[in-house]
């Protein structure tokens, strides 16, 4: 290839990294389910939607959107009762999964597919499992970091004592929720699920991201709201292909779950992400983003 035509690709490369960062920057709004969703996209191609954890936004994809912009239509949106979307502590709990997954469906349509690919983190996760085992047609691929399907722990001999522990870490956070004490209850939360540090590593830009989203979690502390249980049946009922990533310094809990996901979902891969406790696409997101492109690449 001569000189010119290598500068050109650069340049050409360079120019469509620009395009999509400009475009991930430029809100815009649409109903689902009758409720209004934020979302910012980059790219063009089959659709990719980014579905966020709890306590996130569609800014917690901001690094993810340019890459896989590349070569999809990467959207990341804002779930029901997050920022910039309308929130309130009486409104949808970060845990309502089921709720979460039907939006999923709703966001799918309102876009004009019949199904995308959908790359997913924490609680964003367990909503994307929802959404795949309820309209399986809809699912093209599923890349799924550590979703909290506690659901899926029933039964087991250890399952019971787990659970009983996650509870008692995270009382304290609950506590302070409840009473609106948001400064000492995220950091709590962060780190009962993220492990010891997991809040102090954060960036201040994430840790204003993880107060922009205080109420649902606040919705979850206070919800008289069954919080909805995913079963291994239900993963049986997912034949899309599904990438399970874990991570090298996650809670156990996390690890037995997706233990579990490996038995019951019919099409899976697992892959471990080093160097990084729960939040992967923020800690290690070279590892991470290479990893689901090869996935998806399949797929």
């Amino acid at each position: 290839m001569s000189f010119q035509k290598v500068v050109g690709s650069v340049l050409f490369a360079v120019a469509a990294i620009a395009s999509s960062l400009a475009m991930a920057d430029d809100v815009k709004r649409i109903s689902a389910n009758g409720y209004e969703i934020a979302y910012v996209e980059a790219g063009q191609g089959d659709p990719v939607i980014f579905v966020h954890g709890g306590l996130q936004d569609y800014r917690m994809w901001s690094e993810q959107l340019p890459k896989f912009a590349a070569r999809y239509r990467a959207i990341a949106y804002s779930r029901r009762n997050n920022y910039p979307n309308q929130t309130s502590p009486d409104g949808t709990p970060d845990a309502a999964a089921d709720v979460h997954g039907e939006d999923l469906a709703g966001l799918v349509r309102a876009l004009g597919y019949s199904k995308a690919r959908v790359v997913a983190h924490s609680s964003g996760a367990h909503a994307a499992l929802f959404f795949a085992a309820t309209h399986p047609d809809m699912v093209v691929s599923l890349a799924v970091n550590e979703p909290p399907a506690l659901g899926i722990l029933n039964g087991l001999p250890d399952g019971s004592d787990m659970l009983k522990e996650l509870g008692a870490t995270l009382a304290p956070a609950r506590e302070a929720l409840k009473i609106g004490d948001v400064q000492r209850g995220i950091p709590l939360f962060v780190n009962g699920v993220g492990g010891p540090g997991a809040y102090e590593r954060r960036s201040e830009a994430h840790q204003k991201m993880n107060l922009d989203n205080v109420a649902s979690y606040q919705a979850d502390a206070t919800t008289k709201r069954p919080r909805p249980v995913f079963t291994c049946d239900m993963a049986k009922a997912i034949a899309a292909p599904t990438l399970l990533s874990a991570t090298e310094r996650s809670p156990r809990f996390f690890h037995r779950i997706v233990d579990q996901l490996e038995r019951c979902l019919p099409n899976n891969e697992r892959i471990e992400i080093a160097a990084s406790s729960h939040t992967a696409p923020w800690e290690n997101p070279g590892a991470y983003d290479q990893a689901v492109l090869a996935f998806m690449a399949k797929h």
